[in-house]
Parts: structure tokens; sequence; C-alpha cells
């Protein structure tokens, strides 16, 4: 098995395991990144009749909300790479009564549709996780019809993101992890608007425009915090859960330590996050 081919089991096997905890969390989810879905919806300008294909989707949230502009004629297909993940999207469509929805296992560097066979593809958080993210977006340009419409989403620099380095860091200070290799995909893969602009040219789209979107994740305490943080990422799950009770106790007192700045009079916190918006045609 080559090293990209063991980074995408290994990638894939982490979000088979985050199901559950996404599933449990799937509201939160949503509230917190209704303004990053909200602009991506908006970018398409869908209508009804139209076949919108959505990568990545985790939960479903973002297509569930293109899945509503195009009723009743058109057709949202809901993709995931993670099986277990596509049962909470199927799950969440049934009880929102979303029925305009096709679900399929998909993987980004290698979209099983056909040439030219959707009319707009929404991606929120999923190209930066994508071992070749250029091969991921010369996909989603092949599947699109002439004209056709992208909407994707990554998030910004790491130091505009605590809600996701704090967590990280305090395990890498206390010596309980290293450093994250910057050759294996991540969360801040492609952390510049530079960076997704070029990658959006060479993968042949046109009229790319891109926004910084401001996002908060709140927290009632630092206990919800780390709580919340331990169910959504196996990363710092699968460190944080092999430690002693002491060095558990120890990695909260640390997280409430910087997580301070964020702590507003009544105890719970908000963590800023920063994530990137772009929208171009095929």
């Amino acid at each position: 098995m080559s090293d990209a081919d063991a980074q995408r089991a290994e990638l894939a096997e982490r979000w088979d395991r985050a199901a559950r905890g996404w599933g449990r969390r799937a509201e939160r989810v949503r509230d917190w990144g209704m303004p990053v879905s909200a602009l991506m919806i908006e970018q398409l300008a869908l209508q009804s009749g139209q076949r919108v294909l959505e990568l990545a989707a985790g939960p479903g949230d973002t297509g569930f909300l293109a899945a509503e502009l195009i009723a009743p004629r058109g057709t949202l297909v809901s993709s995931d790479a993670s099986q277990a993940m596509l049962a909470v999207a199927r799950e969440r469509a049934r009880a929102l009564g979303i029925d305009n929805v096709e679900f399929k296992q998909l993987e980004l560097e290698w979209i099983d549709l056909p040439t030219a066979s959707v009319d707009a593809v929404l991606c929120r958080w999923g190209v930066m996780l994508a071992v070749d993210p250029s091969a991921a977006l010369r996909e989603m340009r092949r599947v699109l019809a002439p004209g056709g419409r992208l909407a994707a989403a990554v998030w910004s620099a790491p130091e505009e993101n605590p809600w996701a380095t704090v967590p990280g860091r305090v395990l890498i200070d206390l010596g309980h992890s290293a450093p994250p290799d910057p050759n294996v995909p991540g969360p801040f893969a492609i952390p510049s608007e530079a960076q997704l602009r070029e990658l959006l040219h060479e993968a042949g789209f046109v009229d790319v425009r891109i926004w910084p979107v401001d996002v908060v994740r709140r927290y009632a305490s630092v206990g919800e915090f780390l709580e919340e943080t331990t169910e959504l990422s196996m990363m710092f799950a699968d460190v944080y859960e092999r430690l002693t009770a002491e060095q558990q106790a120890e990695v909260e007192r640390v997280l409430a330590e910087r997580a301070a700045p964020f702590r507003a009079g009544d105890g719970s916190l908000g963590l800023p996050g920063r994530s990137l918006v772009a929208a171009a045609s095929a």
C-alpha cells in the first residue's frame, strides 16, 4: 500500500469512528456552521429541477439547504467517503422530511459520476482533507455541467481558528502528541486565499471569488468544550482517551488556562474561527 493509500485508509477509519459523535452533535454543527453554509448556498443561485452534488457531506446540512431550493423536481446527491457518515445523513434527512435526495459513497479524488452530470457542487470543509486536493478539485470540475457552479469551504490559518488549535496545542505542549505533519491532510492544509484561488484556477474553474467567514463555537464550560472536541475529533480523542485520569485532569486544567481569553463573565466560552468560502464556475 502506498503512503497516499495508507493516509486515505486512516482518514476513512477515523471518520467512521467519528460518525456517532457527529450524529449526536449534528444540530450544534449545523448552527455554528450556518454562516458558511448559507453563503455557499447563496453563491449557487439554485433553481427547481437542478441536480446538486454535495461531497464530504457529513451530517448533510449544507446539502439539505440546497434540496429545499431545487424541490420538487430537483435532486440532491448527498455523498461521503464514510458509510457511517452517510447513515447519519440518511437518518437526518428522514427526520427533516427531505425526500428529494440520493445517498452515495463517493471519494473526493475519483467521483464515481458521469462527466457533466450535475449542475452544482457543494463541499464544506472537505477539500483540505483530501490527500490530493488538486485531483479532488479537477474531479469536481469534471462532473459539473458547462457553466455549473461550485461552492467550497476550507478553514483559514491555524491562528484564526483557536477552536481547533487550542486543544491540540495542549496535548503537544504536555508531551502527549507530536506537532502535526505538514505532509498529512488536515484542517489547515489550504490556509490562504491565494493558495485556494490557485488550486481552483489550476483545476479549470473560472470566475473565482473567495470570502472569509467568521464563526463562533459556544460552550457552557471548558468541560463541554473538551467533551465535544473528543467526540468530533478522532485525532484528539485517540491521544486523550489513552491518558491516565491524572493526565486527563492536567489536560483539562491547561485547556482552561488557554481558553481563558475566550471566557465570558458567566464562565461560558466563545471560541472563534474563520473559514474561506470559494465560489467558481465550470
